[in-house]
């Protein structure tokens, strides 16, 4: 047979009360938390992912028309004659 004791009792109800206090005082903390770091991304007027990603695409197909047109500017084989400016003779100090 067993037997009730009324300070075990209230013991039990005292500490699953500090329990259920514990765990809404976690939760407002928690909910606090997210609206102070919302409110701070908002402020730093961060970037989307998205946005971000379409940005990164439109630079990556930049740099490949960079370099084909770098590709397609290098001449092949032998330089051309009479191309270099180093053939011209300098001009004197009267023009």
């Amino acid at each position: 047979m067993q037997t009730r004791n009324p300070l075990l009792d209230e013991f039990a109800k005292l500490t699953t009360g500090a329990m259920g206090l514990a765990q809404a005082a976690g939760e407002e903390a928690r909910t606090a938390w997210r609206a102070q770091t919302d409110r701070l991304a908002a402020e730093m007027d961060l970037v989307r992912r998205d946005e971000f990603d379409v940005l990164k695409d439109e630079i990556a197909a930049l740099r490949a028309e960079i370099a084909a047109l770098k590709a397609a500017e290098k001449p092949a084989g032998k330089p051309r004659k009479g191309t270099s400016t180093g053939g011209t003779p300098p001009q004197d100090a009267a023009g």
